[in-house]
């Protein structure tokens, strides 16, 4: 018994965010180290719509060429829902006209999320409860960034991808190295909000870095430390999933990581000494989508001919939580 990824689709708002655009408002602004460093050119915004209006397009993108009446779950992947409660799974299934007979679920994860979500799909058809799902990914971080923090305006973007995964007769999704640790929650954090800290229309306006601006109504991210995070486990995290499958490095066709940033990239790819040619780092147009980075990169791969049919991708993601977790797809 095996699962594949059948299709995948992204959907990003047409409004788009340049590096020129947020020239204009901070005057002092390094264009050269945005794009040199980070890598990012500009960022498409949700300004008018939300994350389940995204997830709604990216779903329609890859259900057209896929019977409806097939899907038997929804798994619906986000850190930013239209609402604390329902969830929004299950709106999506009403919204796209599904049968009934079906199974949704929300989970919270960010930049792991997708790696997360096939876990949980491989474990759905493995065990019979489902044979086609639904596998959502969608987020709008810009709208809870301040607008004067330019950091993380230069870095995060919004968007949705809609993956099919199914049964089939081979092991296409192979064994998983999934981790956790809780101790770093506050690196990457929205403060108020929740059942502990209510939004605070008063909320103080801090300092961070190179002077960016947040209060804990709004996103924070304390960058030096999620980079130590990275590089001190990501490598690791690599040779495990390689033993875990009983795998060596030559047998992987093309690494595929959460594409957090440039410079960080480009560390990781050195440091585990993955060929140039073999390592995904395209972020220049979308920017960081949080949980849709890696299945947007395996689609413009995969249009790129960077991937083809019968190649091993090893996928990793990582970041808010602290979470973390890789595994390898056959395309």
């Amino acid at each position: 018994m095996g699962v594949k990824i059948e299709k995948i689709e992204f959907y990003l708002p047409s409004d788009k965010l340049t590096n020129e655009d947020l020239k204009k408002e901070f005057v002092d602004f390094d264009l050269s180290k945005v794009e040199n460093k980070i890598g990012i050119k500009s960022r498409h915004i949700a300004n008018k719509e939300t994350s389940l209006d995204l997830a709604y397009n990216s779903s329609l993108k890859v259900l057209k060429s896929t019977k409806y009446k097939n899907i038997d779950f929804i798994l619906y992947c986000t850190q930013t829902p239209d609402y604390i409660l329902p969830t929004s799974a299950c709106i999506l299934q009403d919204k796209l006209n599904l049968k009934t007979d079906i199974g949704a679920l929300d989970f919270n994860l960010g930049c792991s999320g997708y790696v997360y979500g096939l876990a949980l799909c491989k474990g759905l058809i493995d065990t019979g409860i489902a044979k086609r799902i639904l596998l959502v990914t969608t987020d709008t971080y810009t709208k809870y960034i301040h607008k004067q923090d330019k950091g993380n305006r230069s870095i995060f973007g919004d968007g949705s991808t809609a993956s099919i995964l199914s049964y089939c007769d081979k092991n296409n999704i192979k064994e998983f190295q999934l981790n956790t640790d809780g101790s770093g929650y506050d690196k990457l954090i929205i403060k108020n909000g929740g059942s502990k800290y209510s939004l605070d229309e008063n909320s103080a306006l801090k300092m961070y870095g190179d002077n960016n601006y947040y209060n804990d109504n709004c996103l924070y991210m304390q960058g030096p430390d999620i980079f130590n995070f990275t590089i001190k486990n990501i490598p690791k995290l690599i040779n495990d999933v390689l033993d875990k499958n009983k795998m060596n490095m030559d047998e992987i066709d093309y690494f595929i990581f959460h594409q957090a940033n440039k410079f960080m990239l480009k560390y990781l790819m050195k440091k585990i000494k993955i060929p140039k040619e073999k390592f995904h780092l395209n972020l220049t147009e979308t920017a960081n989508t949080v949980s849709s980075t890696i299945p947007i990169a395996i689609k413009q791969a995969f249009d790129d001919n960077k991937i083809k049919i019968g190649d091993n991708v090893l996928l990793a993601g990582f970041g808010v939580g602290l979470s973390w977790g890789g595994t390898i797809i056959t395309v």
